[in-house]
């Protein structure tokens, strides 16, 4: 799975994304997103309109990419993958869901259900959830169930965002097992193939 659509051969491809991406993020720290054009962003990039739309549709489209690359890059670096049935790894989703979107908030702290932003980035991550979820290390395993992928990636969301969202909100370590103690049984549901499956509790070390 590609970390980031900015991780293609071709250099010049990857370099003029990576320019349109770190515009549009420093742009965002002094507008807000419906201040943006995409003409802003062709500027503070340093290209022309034309470049742009050779990669991008829109400027949606590229906060899209910009927001799943990020959240891809992070699992990444933390060397996760879901096979259908680990817990383990499960855990490891909703705890780079969790810090993500903590990062996002200390970012933009004025993004909240009001703004625009936000379900942008609701669909975003969400979209790169199920992709984790969905995709298969090994070739030989049947593909996961899409409802159930669909249903565990909201819901992951869904309470990571919750939690991001409470001004008192506990510890990531305390919150990631109650949330995999409700998201899994529809991960087991996702993987026929794993059969019964005694969910312990996880030790997650954050």
């Amino acid at each position: 799975m590609p970390i980031s659509d900015c991780e293609v051969r071709d250099p010049r491809i990857r370099r003029t994304r990576q320019l349109l991406q770190g515009a549009l993020r420093t742009l965002m720290q002094s507008k807000s997103f419906e201040e943006i054009s995409v003409q802003d962003i062709a500027e503070e990039a340093t290209v022309n309109r034309a470049t742009f739309y050779d990669h991008y549709a829109d400027k949606f489209a590229l906060l899209d990419a910009m927001v799943a690359g990020g959240f891809h890059r992070l699992l990444h670096a933390r060397e996760v993958q879901f096979d259908g049935a680990c817990p383990s790894a499960a855990s490891a989703i909703i705890e780079a869901t969790c810090d993500y979107l903590a990062q996002i908030r200390a970012e933009h702290p004025d993004c909240g259900d009001k703004n625009a932003f936000e379900p942008l980035i609701d669909a975003a991550i969400t979209s790169a959830i199920r992709r984790v979820l969905a995709s298969r290390p090994d070739p030989e395993h049947s593909p996961l169930s899409e409802i159930a992928v669909t249903a565990a990636a909201w819901a992951i969301y869904g309470a990571a965002r919750q939690w991001s969202l409470s001004p008192n909100r506990p510890p990531v370590a305390e919150v990631v097992p109650q949330i995999l103690a409700f998201v899994f049984p529809m991960l087991l549901q996702a993987n026929p193939q794993s059969g019964p499956t005694k969910l312990e509790p996880v030790n997650s070390s954050l």
